[in-house]
């Protein structure tokens, strides 16, 4: 079954974002403590180990719907299915790619998004060196083809790759199609239509704080 990121768009949005980025952060430790043989956890031990407050994981994992138990805490294994279920990172959702070069090659190949149920199935590009080629096994057609595989695979979600004087042409081209929702890695931001979910991954603005937070670290050291 196909997890529909468009169905559940409202319900996402009256959840605040920091909460949903730190679901993920909480699964892995999860996954971790798990796999380290744990069978039971509680909101300080969570809180401790990412340098939280109990408090705030207590109302983060509270929207999951997972039941603690007092002075006992969460079942893992219970815990990390409501995580997935609420993410619904427990169905396959299947995505096209447009932007066949280095990070959009480097997103193909990356396993990780399988264990939260993304299957990159094909790639999109306008270069005539990259059409019909295969990168990590997943084939690469020409961007033209993109509307007719939409529409007959009916895949709804897109992750755009392309450099910043295309991005905006090539999300109207995937909207028009019939994606519904967009990971946008291009380095700038993109206007879509308020039924498109769009997801902005700006490389450029990450790297200028991890910068900044670099650069402050120095002066602290040197004063």
């Amino acid at each position: 079954m196909k997890n529909d990121p468009a169905e559940n768009q409202e319900s996402i949005k009256a959840i605040p974002e920091p909460t949903l980025r730190r679901l993920p952060i909480y699964y892995q430790l999860l996954k971790s403590r798990l796999n380290a043989g744990s069978s039971e956890i509680s909101c300080t031990t969570i809180a401790d180990a990412l340098h939280l407050t109990a408090i705030q994981v207590r109302k983060d994992l509270e929207i999951t719907e997972a039941s603690g138990k007092p002075k006992v805490g969460y079942n893992i294994k219970e815990l990390i299915a409501a995580i997935e279920n609420f993410l619904g990172w427990n169905s396959k959702s299947e995505a096209f790619l447009v932007g066949a070069g280095n990070l959009g090659s480097a997103l193909i190949g990356y396993q990780g998004f399988k264990e939260y149920g993304l299957m990159i199935i094909a790639a999109f590009d306008n270069n005539p060196a990259k059409i019909n080629t295969s990168v990590y096994g997943k084939r690469i057609f020409d961007i033209k083809k993109l509307s007719d595989m939409v529409r007959r695979m009916k895949v709804s979600i897109g992750i755009l790759t392309v450099p910043a004087q295309y991005a905006q042409e090539s999300a109207n081209l995937m909207t028009e199609a019939g994606i519904r929702a967009i990971w946008n890695f291009s380095p700038t931001k993109i206007i879509c239509r308020p039924d498109i979910v769009v997801q902005h991954e700006n490389l450029a603005c990450s790297l200028a704080v991890l910068s900044k937070k670099i650069s402050e670290v120095a002066a602290r050291r040197i004063s």
